[in-house]
């Protein structure tokens, strides 16, 4: 693995912030603090403090040794903690990034915790399936078949798929490899086809346009608050949200901004992206020349946002998952019921 590819989880990196921050404010030199970690660290995180040592040994600066790993730190952390350098505010902006580090990751917890359950639903429902398929099928097939019973459709597609996962588990399961690859290969290298599926449904495309809101707004508060320019910071802060309409946005917003004109006023009469509620908060922190206090109580009040709306879409998605897993399931029992049900009649009528 390249040292650009290394990568650390967001728990450890907030440990290195917050250690950072915190001994740093306490008056410790930086090279201590950064022997302090190398000693409790390894795997990943070892190798790029160790790196990150090497570096300052050398005389580089922390913005450039984390530069070296961008897919642990990405330009907004990095141009961040530069300007913070320059400015000698290190151990605020590292606070700063260890506390929207927090919010990212409970963020994640919540919607960990929110797909949990249909995950779990579903593959019980797979569970019952297989178990169907492989005990109970092939009992009722022989005698369907003994009696030579007319089955209805779905019966005989259950049998067909019941003799295949028995009688053709090899190439059933080569055929299901196949699959999984090409979803693999769809999601490593056409992953925008996914995601322009999500994100065109109807709760979900609402949650990640407050994602997005959220996300720009955070990182634009870091970045203007150390001292960054508006243009520069609309530069960086492009690579963080999801949506292409967003980033464009953004762009033609950095336009506009580097004609002389006002961030406010870039957005208006972008409603899908920016409420109006966001609007008058830039255009009140620009007439106050507070905007990056605008930009977090835009994130803040985002943030209460998306757990709304993540609220609405799990209490949405459970009853939808029962409904489907039960309608999947009775259709499945009445396959099995109706041809035993028609065959007790028959013989009734016989007798």
């Amino acid at each position: 693995m390249s040292t650009s590819n290394l990568k650390i989880s967001n728990s450890e990196k907030l440990s290195l912030f917050s250690t950072l921050s915190t001994m740093i404010s306490a008056g410790i030199p930086i090279l201590e603090v950064i022997d302090s970690l190398l000693e409790d660290s390894k795997g990943n995180s070892k190798k790029i403090i160790q790196s990150v040592r090497d570096d300052l040994v050398q005389g580089e600066s922390l913005s450039t040794a984390f530069s070296k790993f961008p897919a642990t730190f990405n330009k907004v952390t990095i141009n961040v903690i530069k300007a913070a350098e320059e400015a000698g505010t290190l151990e605020v902006v590292l606070n700063d990034l260890k506390d929207q580090l927090q919010k990212d990751m409970e963020f994640i917890d919540n919607v960990k915790s929110a797909v949990t359950y249909p995950i779990v639903i579903f593959f019980l429902f797979l569970a019952v399936m297989v178990l169907i398929l492989v005990e109970v099928m092939p009992k009722i097939a022989t005698v369907f078949i003994s009696l030579n019973v007319k089955l209805p459709l779905p019966t005989q597609i259950l049998i067909f798929m019941s003799n295949i996962l028995i009688r053709d588990t090899i190439p059933f399961l080569l055929g299901l490899f196949l699959v999984f690859l090409i979803v693999y290969l769809i999601i490593k290298f056409k992953s925008h086809w996914i995601t322009n599926i999500l994100f065109s449904l109807p709760v979900v495309s609402t949650l990640i346009r407050e994602i997005d809101l959220t996300r720009f707004s955070r990182n634009m508060y870091l970045l203007l608050s150390s001292g960054i320019t508006i243009t520069s910071a609309l530069t960086l802060v492009e690579d963080v949200v999801m949506r292409k309409d967003m980033r464009k946005i953004i762009l033609e917003a950095q336009e506009i901004v580097q004609s002389g004109k006002k961030l406010s006023e870039a957005f208006k009469g972008k409603k899908s992206a920016f409420p109006g509620l966001a609007i008058k908060i830039i255009e009140a922190g620009e007439r106050t020349g507070t905007l990056d206090k605008s930009m977090q109580e835009i994130g803040e009040f985002m943030d209460y946002q998306v757990s709304s709306t993540l609220k609405t879409l799990i209490s949405l998605l459970e009853p939808l998952m029962l409904v489907v897993v039960g309608v999947l399931v009775g259709g499945m029992m009445m396959s099995i019921i109706g041809p035993i049900y028609g065959l007790i009649s028959t013989v009734g009528n016989v007798q």
